[in-house]
């Protein structure tokens, strides 16, 4: 438990440095739905296929989809508005 309590005390102050963005991005820091989106996509087919002959037939489906999402919409679409923080940090420079 001391180590746990150390380790808390030196870097806690990072736990809640996610305050300092924009109001609107708070839900989308503390979740990572694009990824997990895609992982269960990747487990969704590979469930499809059911048994495979090797490991590098696995890893081909898996890359094969990611290329997939990479060429398409998928890969366009924003998950994060960042204009706000962009405007923070111009307004930030003009007062400095």
């Amino acid at each position: 438990m001391t180590k746990a309590a150390d380790l808390l005390e030196e870097s806690g102050h990072e736990t809640l440095t996610y305050y300092a963005f924009p109001d609107c991005h708070w839900i989308k820091l503390r979740t990572n739905n694009p990824l997990e989106r895609i992982m269960r996509e990747i487990r969704r087919r590979t469930r499809v296929v059911g048994a495979f002959p090797d490991g590098k037939s696995c890893l081909n489906l898996a890359a094969a989809r990611l290329r997939h999402i990479a060429g398409t919409q998928w890969a366009t679409r924003k998950y994060m508005n960042m204009t706000p923080l962009f405007a923070e940090q111009t307004q930030g420079a003009v007062v400095a």
